[in-house]
């Protein structure tokens, strides 16, 4: 798969599992589990010794993830379409509130037109819906000069420019 990081379109190896019963078997490979399946399967997938990474929904309550976030290497932010902005407060909380060092990624219905908001809310890699053009949505990270205000990316506001 190909996505967007460090803004730049770059071969990545996770794979997204949408569907997944929490009795299945740990999937093998590069995964990023419901976190439901985290919860279901915690101790198991503990004494594994590969990376692990989980995806959340605008649904999910970002405390529940708190204690568990060393053990992730990516906590992937499902945008399910593009009017719902839940997880741009999630990307939030766990950059500033809860200094997650992690990789964040949004997957889903994730569109150009979100990225620089996306990324100055702390987000740090984009799994681009597959119909769309990665390569032009790498210019959103240039469509706007100025900030008005401060954010996760510490660009420096308009007003603290004068």
């Amino acid at each position: 798969m190909r996505v967007i990081k460090d803004k730049k379109i770059v071969d990545d190896e996770w794979s997204v599992i949408r569907d997944l019963d929490d009795a299945a078997p740990v999937p093998d490979g590069d995964v990023i589990l419901p976190f439901h399946y985290w919860q279901a399967n915690r101790e198991t997938l503990l004494k594994q010794a590969s990376k692990h990474a989980v995806w959340i929904n605008g649904d999910t309550d970002v405390e529940d993830l708190i204690s568990d976030l060393e053990h992730f290497s990516m906590i992937a932010l499902d945008f399910p379409v593009f009017k719902d902005g839940r997880c741009y407060s999630h990307a939030r909380l766990l950059k500033d509130r809860y200094d997650y060092k992690g990789d964040l990624r949004a997957i889903g219905d994730v569109l150009r037109d979100q990225l620089f908001f996306m990324h100055r809310c702390g987000i740090d890699s984009f799994q681009i819906r597959e119909d769309k053009d990665a390569e032009d949505a790498l210019n959103a990270f240039n469509d706007f000069t100025v900030r008005y205000q401060a954010a996760a990316d510490d660009a420096v506001p308009i007003y603290k420019l004068r």
